[in-house]
C-alpha cells in the first residue's frame, strides 16, 4: 500500500445502542460496509451492537451517515459511540460471534406484524413457505414474547428446540439474506406446526387444521386460537347466536369485543376511518383501534352494545391471514372475526396449550393450537386517535417493552404499578421500560404472570433494583407483593418507596413528554379511584407538582360512597349520594331514584345521615357515573367505566352550553358540584335530551379545568398544564379542555406513549422514586 493511501485510512470502533438486535441490523451493517469498501467486523453484545470499520475517510463518513438514514425498519438507534483506533489492515468485512456482558443490556424489539415480503411469499403457490403459518424474517414477527435472555440469539428463545433444516440454515447463515439470524426462522419441515383439536376428535394438522377451524366458525361455533402473545376466543362477527353464546360463557354481559377484519375494505364497511387511523391500522404495531361505527354496519349489535365505537384490527400474524383467507370458497364470507382475549374476566391472557385445554374448554367448542411456545403473555394493544396521534388505552403487543426515553438518568428501579390495568416498570439510566398489560391485579393468575414478566424484564435489561416503588393503597396486591418480597427477591440494600396514586399519574405524563422536573406543572388527575394521603379515596385532584413532590391545590368536594365497590358497580347509588348531599329530593321521576328499591333507599339514607359504612371520595370518575345514572344512561355496570363511556357516546359536540361548578375558597379549593346536580336534575325532569346534557356537563368540566388553571397560573406563576387519569380517555373532554387551555396560551401535556389510566401509573412511580433517591 502506498504511503499516500495509507495516510487516508482510518479505523473506527462504534458502539450502537437501541433496538438493534433481532431486527436485521448486523446484515444491514455487513452489506453497507461492503458497498462502502470497508473492512472490519460487526457483532452483537449485551449492550447492543459493536462495529469496527476501516477504510478511506470519505467512505467512513458515507457509512456513518447511511447507518442512521437507511437502518432496518424495526431498528431504533438511541446512541452511537465512536472512537478512532489503530489500523488493522483487514482485507474483508465479517460478522463475528456475540459477546455477552452481564452488566449491559440492549433494547428488545416488540412483536410486530408480518411484513410485505413475507406476506407475498405466504400467498405465492411457488414459494416453499406458501401458506406456512409461521413465516417471518428479520423485518417482522415475534420477538418479545419468545425471548428469555439477551443477547438475542436462538438459544435464548423458545425456538431453541427447533433445529433448522439445511435450506433454513443456509438462509440463517447468509448475511445477504433477509432471514440472516432471524431467530424464529423455520419452515414446514423444521418448525412449529399448527393443529385443530375439536375435543374428542382426531387432531387435524397444517392446512387441514385451518379449514377445520373455518368450518366450525362458519357453523357459529367458538374456537380458541393460539396467536403470538396468547389465545384469542374467536367467532363469526356477523353471527348473533355465536356472540350470545360467547357472552354467556365468558360472563361478559356488556363489555365490547374487538374484531379482526380481513382487509381495509372490510374495516371500512364497518367504521369511519380517517388517515391517521388508517396509518395506525396498517402500521407494524397493529393495535386494536377504536373507530366510530357506521350506522349501517353489517355486524352483530352484540359486539359493542350501547357504544358508538368499534375496536378494529387487521391481521398481524401469518396464521390470522390464513384464517381470514380460506382456500375454500364456502368460507370466503368469514371476513370479520371477533377476536377477544382468551381468558376469564380480569385474568391475564392464557398462553400455554395445556393451560388453554384446561381453562378455556368451558368457553370454546374447539382449539387451533401450535407448538411454538410463548414465554410471556402479551395481549393486544388498544388505542384511540386524538389530534392525529395515538392515545393509548392499553399498551401491550407491538409497543412493549420499548422504553420511554427520559431526559435524566435514574438508578435501577422497579415500580409495581396499581391494581387495575396492571403494568409494571423497570428503569435504569435514561430508559423506563413499561411492561405489557397484564390484567387486573386481583387474582393469583395475574400475580403469577406479573412475577414471571418482572423476572424476564429484569434479566433482559440487566436491572437489579435499588428501589421498589409501589402505590400507597394498603390493599393493593401489587403493593403487598412489593413489601412481602423485598428481602426474598432483591438485594439487602434495596429500599421501598410508597408513591401517591395521583402524583404518579401527573409524573407519568410529565416523563413521557420529556419534562426534566425543574418546573412545576398544574396537574389535573381525574380518575375513578386512588388512595389519598388523608385516607379518603381521591380522584378529582389538582396538584401543583414536580417529581419531588406535590401540593394538593384543589379537589372535588368529598361525597359519601356507600359500601365502596358496591356503589362503583351501581352508579345509581352514587347519583343518590350526590342528590342527598345537594339537598335534592329523591324524586321517583329521576331514573336513578326509580332504579333503587324502597328498602335500599332507606338503607342508603341511613348510611348517608349517620356516616355508616361510607367512604369519602373526591372522584371525578364517580361523578361522571353519577350524572350518567341521573340522566338515565346506565344504572348498573358490568365493566369498569361503562356508564361514563356510554354517557360520552351520547354526547353532541355541536352544543356549547354549560353548567357551572361552585368553588369554595380557603386553604385547598373545594370544587362543589351541588348546583350542577340540581340543574341536571331539572333538565332531566324537563326532558332535555341526553345528548345535550352530556355535552353541557362535558363542557362544564373543561371550563372548570380552565378556571383552575388560570387561578393557579396567577397565584403560582406556572404555565405548564398536565392532564392525566382515566377520565382523559374521554376524547370529547380532552378536546374541549385542550382548546380552552391553548386559547389562553397554556403549554399543555397529554399522553401519547403510555395510557392516561392506571396502565401508565408505574412510569410515574418509577420517576418519583428516582427523584426520592436523589433527595436522600
Amino acid at each position: 500500500m502506498d504511503l499516500s493511501r495509507k495516510m487516508m485510512l482510518q479505523r473506527l470502533r462504534l458502539t450502537i445502542g437501541g433496538a438493534v438486535q433481532g431486527v436485521g441490523f448486523r446484515p444491514f451493517v455487513y452489506a453497507l460496509a461492503r458497498r462502502s469498501h470497508l473492512s472490519g467486523f460487526v457483532g452483537n453484545e449485551s449492550g447492543g451492537v459493536f462495529i469496527e470499520v476501516e477504510g478511506e475517510k470519505k467512505d467512513l463518513q458515507d457509512f456513518l451517515s447511511r447507518l442512521r438514514e437507511d437502518a432496518p425498519p424495526l431498528s431504533h438507534i438511541t446512541k452511537i459511540k465512536t472512537e478512532e483506533i489503530r489500523i488493522q489492515n483487514d482485507n474483508n468485512f465479517r460478522i463475528v460471534e456475540s459477546e455477552n456482558r452481564a452488566d449491559e443490556n440492549t433494547l428488545v424489539s416488540p412483536d410486530t406484524s408480518v411484513c410485505k415480503d413475507c406476506l407475498r411469499e405466504l400467498f405465492n403457490p411457488h414459494d416453499r413457505r406458501f401458506r406456512h403459518p409461521f413465516i417471518n424474517c428479520t423485518n417482522c414477527g415475534t420477538r418479545f414474547t419468545i425471548i428469555k435472555d439477551i443477547p438475542y440469539d436462538r438459544s435464548n428463545t423458545t425456538m431453541s428446540r427447533f433445529e433448522m433444516c439445511e435450506l433454513c440454515r443456509s438462509e440463517y447463515d447468509n448475511p445477504l439474506d433477509r432471514r440472516f439470524h432471524a431467530q424464529p426462522n423455520a419452515c414446514r419441515d423444521c418448525g412449529a406446526r399448527v393443529w385443530f383439536d375439536g375435543k374428542n376428535e382426531k387432531k387435524i394438522y397444517d392446512e387441514d387444521a385451518i379449514l377445520a377451524t373455518q368450518k366450525v366458525l362458519s357453523e357459529g361455533k367458538i374456537v380458541a386460537v393460539k396467536g403470538i402473545g396468547g389465545f384469542h376466543l374467536v367467532c363469526d362477527a356477523r353471527n348473533d347466536t355465536a356472540l350470545r353464546i360467547l357472552r354467556e360463557r365468558k360472563g361478559r354481559i356488556g363489555k365490547p369485543f374487538a374484531v379482526m377484519c380481513r382487509n381495509l375494505r372490510a374495516a371500512k364497511s364497518l367504521a369511519v376511518i380517517n388517515q391517521a387511523e388508517l396509518k395506525l391500522l396498517n402500521g407494524k404495531e397493529r393495535p386494536i383501534v377504536l373507530l366510530r361505527k357506521k350506522q349501517a354496519a353489517e355486524i352483530s349489535e352484540l359486539i359493542a352494545p350501547g357504544n358508538n365505537f368499534l375496536g378494529v384490527m387487521l391481521p398481524y400474524s401469518p396464521l390470522h391471514y390464513l384464517l381470514l383467507n380460506s382456500t375454500n370458497e364456502k368460507f370466503h364470507n368469514l371476513d370479520v372475526l371477533v377476536m377477544t382475549s382468551g381468558n376469564f374476566s380480569n385474568e391475564p391472557i392464557v398462553k400455554d396449550n395445556a393451560e388453554a385445554l384446561e381453562k378455556l374448554s368451558l368457553l370454546t367448542d374447539a382449539f387451533l393450537l401450535h407448538d411454538r411456545d410463548i414465554y410471556v403473555p402479551c395481549d393486544d394493544s388498544v388505542v384511540r386517535v386524538f389530534e392525529n396521534h395515538e392515545l393509548p388505552i392499553r399498551r401491550s403487543r407491538g409497543y412493549a417493552p420499548f422504553p420511554v426515553q427520559l431526559p435524566f438518568k435514574l438508578p435501577p428501579i422497579l415500580a409495581v404499578g396499581g391494581e387495575l390495568k396492571a403494568t409494571f416498570c423497570v428503569a435504569k439510566d435514561e430508559f423506563a421500560f413499561v411492561s405489557q398489560h397484564l390484567g387486573d391485579m386481583e387474582n393469583l393468575e395475574t400475580l403469577r404472570a406479573f412475577e414471571k414478566s418482572i423476572g424476564q424484564m429484569r434479566k433482559l435489561f440487566r436491572i437489579e433494583p435499588e428501589i421498589v416503588a409501589f402505590d400507597k393503597h394498603p390493599n393493593y396486591l401489587s403493593a403487598r407483593w412489593a413489601k412481602d418480597n423485598l428481602t426474598k427477591l432483591f438485594q439487602p440494600e434495596t429500599r421501598l418507596v410508597a408513591v401517591q396514586h395521583h402524583h404518579a399519574h401527573i409524573a407519568s405524563v410529565m416523563a413521557e413528554n420529556g419534562l426534566d422536573g425543574t418546573e412545576k406543572v398544574i396537574g389535573f388527575a381525574f380518575d375513578g379511584t386512588g388512595y389519598g394521603d388523608d385516607g379518603a379515596i381521591w380522584g378529582g385532584e389538582v396538584l401543583l407538582a414536580d417529581y419531588r413532590g406535590f401540593e394538593r391545590a384543589a379537589h372535588l368536594k368529598y361525597f359519601p360512597l356507600a359500601g365502596g365497590d358496591v356503589s362503583v358497580k351501581k352508579p345509581y347509588r352514587v347519583a343518590l349520594a350526590h342528590l342527598w348531599q345537594a339537598g335534592i329530593d329523591w324524586n321517583e321521576k329521576l331514573p336513578c331514584v326509580a332504579a333503587c328499591s324502597e328498602t335500599e333507599k332507606k338503607i342508603l339514607l341511613k348510611q348517608f345521615e349517620n356516616n355508616l359504612n361510607t367512604i369519602p371520595t373526591s372522584s371525578f370518575g364517580r361523578l361522571f357515573d353519577a350524572v350518567a345514572s341521573l340522566v338515565g344512561v346506565r344504572q348498573t355496570i358490568t365493566y369498569e367505566a361503562q356508564a361514563a363511556i356510554e354517557f360520552e357516546a351520547a354526547l353532541d359536540e355541536t352544543i356549547s352550553d354549560f353548567y357551572e361548578f361552585d368553588l369554595i375558597e380557603g386553604g385547598i379549593t373545594k370544587i362543589d358540584c351541588a348546583k350542577i346536580i340540581s340543574e341536571i336534575a331539572k333538565d332531566v325532569l324537563a326532558q332535555i335530551p341526553v345528548a345535550e346534557i352530556s355535552a353541557k356537563f362535558n363542557n362544564t368540566v373543561a371550563d372548570l379545568i380552565l378556571r383552575l388553571a388560570l387561578k393557579f397560573r396567577t397565584r403560582e406563576n406556572l404555565n405548564k398544564v398536565a392532564l392525566s387519569g382515566g377520565c382523559f380517555q374521554n376524547v370529547a373532554l380532552l378536546r374541549a379542555s385542550l382548546r380552552r387551555l391553548r386559547e389562553n396560551d397554556f403549554e399543555v401535556f397529554t399522553h401519547r406513549q403510555v395510557p392516561p389510566n392506571d396502565g401508565g401509573l408505574a412510569l410515574g412511580q418509577a420517576v418519583i422514586a428516582g427523584f426520592h433517591q436523589s433527595k436522600n
